[in-house]
């Protein structure tokens, strides 16, 4: 029988069969996907015609079709529903996908094209994409080590080959952490909880067979729990539990693999002429080195920590006024912070929530994305690969434009956070390509027959993810290699944090936040109580992200350490970290940076991100309002469908006529000295 990932898909815009495919198919299909892409490029490299823009690179870039479109599939279910035999595939498949990769760019025949083009790249006529994709196509061929001969190439080949294995390693070892750990309730322990934290503990405890409701490490649940249960001994608990992923010993203890894959960082680094691995990976983006991306951090560090640390001694009086004695510790911040909004804004997340119904956000992030782009979303009826999974066709002016999938809640089989991937994305080489993009939440999953209600952190991510869909689905280039999101990891964060500003347009929630009972409006007191409260706590947020940022600049700055966990406690205590507030990402569970390359070296790339999306917001506020047409326009012109066309700095100079300053940043967390 034909393997259905290797047929021709006749499903609705070609949308993954995914009730055809079973997990056995998955391995055939990449071995005859890489066969296909071995002989492809084989053929590229050994062309006896002199090198060509078309022969060589565009060739490179239809080279592996066949692979990418298995592994689009199988990286979406694997991140979404992963099972035994999807976690045994995905260890089998890092390193021969390793071996891949090397393969292509340590290919002596093939670089040998690429360098020929670009030494004779002035004559060769070339428009502005092309000049780019030849620029980056070369330029990833020196990064991995082209240049390399010998002992040291066959060392690369190693190191990127032991990398792979470890960062599946360190993902599936998280993932175990998440999914084996709960904590049963009794009813007496559901004391001073709302009724939407009881409603989804016990969702959690029916999903894990348990007869009792449950608190898991979904941060949808452990979070409102560590907001609202007055049980200070029950959130020690809990929190422990949370900031102890992958750190509890046993065959699932991350911290081992954490200082070898920085080890092996560091020598791949310096096989490459690099002084250390931070260097290497910050030629290529938007911070250029270490001391900008810690000038940035440090900036806003302090005061950040000001307002944090003042926070602290309000919510420890509050403590100590409860008949609670010692200090303030990690797992008393939420709860009292709660209670502390409550008093400072009269606002609390139980109010709030009935409001922010998970339906009616997915509304409001697709309406206005009509009214900026025009675009328009129309449910598909269609199999996919979980039933909590649902599908969109995207069009504009009548016009197909990208398929869009949702899958939001929680549950074991998911790897935690929250993400959006493409299983295809938008290209014009080789025919027109439109994308088919996934958003994958984390949100707690309600009793049948209940609405899915979301806190203002959930509807926050549930916009950011979006920005990020918008990035893959009004992408408008030639060349995959460019495409949607295929840009500087300080750059691919703004369209998603830009996005997040329009759920706090106050026209945007007057729409969309109503009652899950009564389908009221929210109240227009509450509506402002709300957006008042938009910078409570953000103190504390911002301290635990960049925390976590620092330390992950220092793990790749300089040599290894010996002991990450050392490194980690050095650095924390090199910035003055506040005793009672923890790390966002504690190394064992920094998945960003040890799940594999993507944001390592790079997890400040948030903030480097935020700093020009809140000047791009200001954008539309010093023109007609959220919604001007003319600002949108040059957004997605100059910023959503260019991908990584041109240098991130280029492009977001011509949409807003200069560079930001972190001012709009600081002024957005309500960090800016009074």
């Amino acid at each position: 029988m034909t393997n259905p990932l290797l047929a021709p898909w006749t499903t609705p815009f070609e949308i993954p069969p995914y009730a055809e495919i079973s997990d056995a198919d998955f391995g055939p299909a990449l071995e005859a996907a890489l066969a296909e892409a071995r002989a492809n490029v084989a053929a590229i490299a050994e062309n006896p015609e002199a090198p060509s823009f078309a022969n060589t690179i565009e060739a490179l870039e239809l080279a592996d079709a066949a692979l990418g479109r298995v592994l689009g599939v199988f990286y979406s279910v694997a991140g979404a529903d992963s099972n035994p035999a999807r976690e045994a595939l995905q260890r089998e498949f890092a390193p021969k996908l390793a071996a891949y990769s090397s393969d292509v760019t340590l290919n002596a025949a093939l670089f040998a094209r690429v360098e020929a083009l670009w030494a004779g790249r002035a004559a060769l006529g070339l428009d502005e994409e092309q000049a780019r994709v030849l620029m980056l196509t070369r330029r990833g061929f020196v990064r991995a080590g082209a240049r390399l001969e010998g002992a040291a190439r066959d060392r690369l080949r190693g190191i990127m080959a032991r990398l792979s294995v470890l960062g599946t390693q360190f993902t599936q070892n998280l993932l175990a952490d998440e999914r084996e750990w709960f904590m049963e309730l009794s009813e007496a322990d559901l004391e001073g909880l709302p009724g939407f934290v009881v409603a989804a503990a016990r969702a959690a405890g029916a999903e894990k067979g348990a007869e009792e409701p449950v608190v898991t490490l979904s941060r949808s649940l452990i979070v409102p729990f560590l907001q609202f249960s007055p049980r200070r001994e029950l959130r020690e608990k809990a929190f422990r539990a949370w900031g102890a992923r992958g750190a509890n010993d046993g065959e699932t203890d991350n911290r081992a693999i954490t200082a070898e894959i920085l080890k092996l960082r560091e020598e791949r680094a310096h096989l490459l002429g690099y002084p250390d691995f931070a260097s290497f990976k910050l030629e290529t983006e938007m911070a250029k080195t270490p001391a900008r991306v810690r000038e940035l951090l440090m900036q806003v560090w302090r005061p950040a920590r000001a307002a944090a640390e003042a926070d602290a001694e309000d919510l420890e009086r509050m403590m100590h006024e409860d008949g609670v004695n010692g200090r303030l510790e990690p797992w008393d911040w939420r709860y009292y912070t709660e209670r502390q909004r409550k008093i400072r804004h009269d606002l609390d997340e139980a109010e709030l929530k009935p409001y922010l119904q998970l339906d009616r956000m997915i509304e409001a992030a697709f309406a206005c994305a009509n009214r900026l782009f025009g675009l328009e979303f129309a449910p598909l009826d269609v199999a996919l690969y979980h039933p909590d999974a649902r599908a969109w066709e995207v069009t504009r002016d009548g016009a197909h434009l990208a398929v869009f999938i949702g899958d939001y809640f929680a549950r074991g089989s998911k790897r935690s956070g929250a993400w959006c991937s493409a299983s295809r994305s938008q290209k014009k080489l080789g025919g027109a390509v439109r994308p088919v993009v996934h958003n994958v939440c984390n949100f707690a999953k309600p009793a049948a027959g209940e609405p899915a209600l979301l806190s203002y952190d959930d509807a926050r991510t549930l916009f950011h993810e979006f920005g990020h869909a918008l990035h893959q689905m009004l992408s408008d280039v030639t060349y995959e290699s460019i495409s949607g999101t295929s840009v500087a990891r300080d750059f691919v964060e703004l369209p998603s944090q830009l996005f997040e500003h329009w759920l706090e347009v106050p026209e945007v929630l007057a729409e969309f936040a109503t009652h899950a009972e009564t389908g009221a409006p929210m109240p227009k007191d509450l509506l402002d109580r709300l957006l008042a409260a938009a910078s409570h706590d953000m103190g504390f947020q911002t301290v635990e992200y960049i925390a976590s940022a620092l330390v992950d600049l220092a793990f790749h700055e300089g040599a290894a350490p010996a002991d990450p966990m050392e490194r980690e406690a050095e650095v924390l205590a090199e910035i003055g970290m506040p005793q009672a507030i923890a790390m966002r990402h504690a190394t064992p569970h920094f998945a960003h940076v040890f799940a594999g390359d993507g944001y390592s070296s790079g997890y400040y790339s948030y903030m480097w991100s935020e700093v020009m999306d809140a000047d791009a917001f200001e954008a539309f506020e010093e023109a007609e309002g959220a919604f001007d047409p003319e600002v949108a326009e040059r957004l997605e012109r100059f910023i959503l469908s260019r991908g990584g066309a041109r240098e991130a700095e280029e492009l977001y100079t011509a949409f807003r006529g200069r560079l930001p300053g972190v001012e709009a940043l600081l002024k957005g967390r309500g960090l800016l000295p009074a």
